[in-house]
């Protein structure tokens, strides 16, 4: 009896050890959502945050029957925003609005500051009116980045579709 329980508990601590360098490997998987890139774009004092992902297959059905709030909350999770609105969801992106993402000096200047995320971000682009600084594999968007606001954005903005708010 002795000797089956040593061989479960090395059977365990093998596989153990085994898994986890595969499960580091996948630092951009929360739950059931792997997150392919992050896309924000700050406009004055507010950040727009796209957020491309995929779902596993077998969480689509449930989505279906009980809602998309588990999503929400751990989109919300994933980003670190307190005070993210959510604009946008489907199975495959969301867009969010965060409304204080970045301090104001006045006259137009503003810092968005660094900031954490729970995951790592495959491919992370931050877009001010001025510059675009793109990261790979990044926990954290570093150092922060000053900005001027411009009234008239040379850049579309994202585009949302009315039919899929929730």
């Amino acid at each position: 009896m002795l000797m089956r329980a040593r061989a479960i508990a090395l059977i365990v601590l093998l596989s153990l050890c085994i898994a986890s360098p595969v499960m580091a490997a996948n630092e951009e998987r929360y739950g059931y959502i792997t997150v392919q890139d992050v896309n924000i774009q700050l406009d004055n004092g507010t950040a727009r945050i796209h957020v491309n992902y995929t779902v596993d297959e077998g969480t689509t059905f449930f989505f279906f029957l009980l809602g998309k709030q588990d999503l929400k909350s751990k989109l919300m999770k994933i980003l670190n925003y307190d005070d993210a609105q959510i604009t946008r969801i489907d199975l495959s992106s969301a867009v969010f609005t965060v409304p204080s993402a970045a301090y104001s000096y006045g006259n137009g200047v503003y810092w968005y500051p660094s900031h954490d995320f729970n995951v790592a971000i495959p491919a992370l682009i931050v877009h001010s009116p001025q510059v675009t600084q793109n990261f790979t594999m990044a926990k954290q968007f570093p150092g922060g980045m000053g900005y001027f606001a411009n009234p008239r954005s040379s850049e579309p903005p994202l585009q949302e579709d009315p039919d899929e708010r929730h």
